[in-house]
């Protein structure tokens, strides 16, 4: 339970605060000035600290910028007589949290300290995960989990052998961006990498792409082609969606890779080839080769050494990462200088489950990148399909906190297009002033829409 601190000069005012937090659970501590409220965080770490703006010693604000200078984390919640708004909005401008108006409804104090409690644990998580180990980028890798740690140690371990890899996962983990690696840290590096995805290719049109034909081999054949396996000489081919090669051409490739040497369609005499072999997989080679669809010698042969990348939602370490490399990238491309996401939006982005993967979190981030029009990503840049998928289903577990959140966001969109985004009209209406309403408006990551 979180450490709270109340700095009020009101002797009744600190014991009605004190007394309701703690029969809440909340271990509370307290100061009657200004200094010795500073004193009292030198000492002990606070996460929350509720400052009353007027204080006999130095101003709260003053108060604010010092505890803030000792502990940037700490969540200060002002407390402020109703004249007093010039003062809180200098106070927000110093990082206060938010504030709170005598008389203090209590329920309301508890509302905000949660909202504050939950901001603290998602920095701290975010703090935790950027330090635990130094996130490995490589050629556009993130790889910050443990299970990609191992997929990428592996990958540059083999990347030196002439040995065949097989890389399975689900569609969109990345297979070919660990095969690109394993290309790029083998004495092939210089040489050319062939990605094939054997599954784009129609079938007809699979044996002459792989294996290349003469002059005059079929009608339309006015040329000779050499094939993607010989283009291949001397570097790398990597063969996508190897689960989806005919049985035919499997004995074929196979006779290719054992001998090292490759007959175009049409042609008289077999060509020496210099390649290494990488192939890549979303089905179950083994339950295919137990069916019969796929040939076992084959399967032993491209199975030398195999390496599984896990699906995203069991290495969600790694999304924050993500979220951070996507967003840079299409920033620059957009030329948008975005600086983040929203708290609503990053978490709704940790809690998705991707079923396509890095693919598919890499399309929402560019999706959101083009639409978004201010420094942040918010949900409403986020693809409907992926809120349905989240709240239905959550709905009922959401805190109080979010559901508060969530009905006030609505009240105060429905209000702005009610006033045609005219935010003084708006305030008037909600009965608030219209700098309360910018803070809201900023805060909830609301986006102005006139359409």
């Amino acid at each position: 339970m979180s450490k709270i601190l109340i700095i009020e000069d009101e002797g009744s005012q600190r014991m009605l605060l004190r007394e309701f937090l703690e029969e809440r659970g909340y271990t509370v501590d307290e100061a009657e000035t200004g200094e010795e409220g500073i004193e009292r965080v030198k000492k002990m770490a606070f996460d929350v600290v509720l400052i009353d703006i007027r204080l006999p010693d130095i101003s709260g604000i003053e108060v604010l910028r010092e505890i803030r200078t000792i502990n940037p984390e700490i969540k200060a919640i002002m407390i402020t007589a109703f004249q007093d708004v010039k003062l809180v909005v200098e106070s927000l401008k110093r990082g206060a949290f938010n504030y709170l108006v005598k008389p203090i409804n209590l329920e309301e104090l508890l509302i905000n300290i949660r909202k504050a409690q939950e901001n603290l644990r998602l920095e701290r998580e975010v703090k935790v995960l950027r330090t635990i180990v130094r996130p490995e980028r490589l050629k556009g890798i993130v790889a910050e989990s443990y299970a990609m740690k191992q997929v990428v140690d592996i990958a540059i371990r083999v990347a030196g052998s002439s040995s065949s890899v097989l890389i399975t996962g689900e569609s969109g983990t990345g297979k070919e961006l660990i095969a690109r690696l394993i290309h790029e840290k083998s004495q092939r590096k210089d040489a050319p990498f062939v990605a094939v995805n054997l599954a784009a290719i129609p079938e007809s049109l699979i044996e002459s792409e792989l294996f290349g034909y003469e002059k005059g081999a079929f009608t339309g054949a006015d040329r000779e082609k050499p094939g993607l396996i010989e283009r291949a000489h001397g570097g790398t081919i990597f063969l996508d969606e190897i689960g989806e090669l005919p049985l035919p051409l499997q004995v074929k490739l196979l006779r290719v890779i054992e001998e090292k040497e490759i007959q175009r369609l049409g042609g008289l005499r077999p060509k020496k080839v210099d390649f290494r072999l990488l192939t890549a997989t979303n089905r179950d080679l083994e339950e295919m080769v137990k069916a019969g669809t796929f040939r076992d010698d084959l399967f032993y042969r491209i199975n030398v050494i195999h390496i599984h990348i896990p699906p995203l939602r069991e290495r969600k370490e790694d999304i924050p990462y993500l979220l951070e490399h996507f967003l840079k990238i299409y920033s620059a491309r957009e030329a948008k200088k975005i600086k983040g996401f929203t708290r609503e939006a990053y978490e709704l982005l940790l809690r998705y489950h991707y079923p396509g993967n890095v693919r598919e979190l890499e399309n929402i981030v560019e999706r959101a990148v083009v639409l978004s029009q201010g420094e942040y990503i918010t949900t409403e840049e986020l693809p409907l399909s992926l809120r349905k998928e989240i709240f239905p289903q959550e709905q009922e577990f959401l805190s109080l906190d979010e559901r508060i959140e969530a009905i006030e966001r609505s009240i105060i969109l429905e209000a702005l297009k009610r006033n045609n985004w005219v935010k003084t009209r708006a305030a008037r209406e909600l009965g608030i002033s219209e700098r309360v309403l910018r803070y809201r408006i900023q805060k909830l990551g609301i986006q102005e829409n006139k359409k």
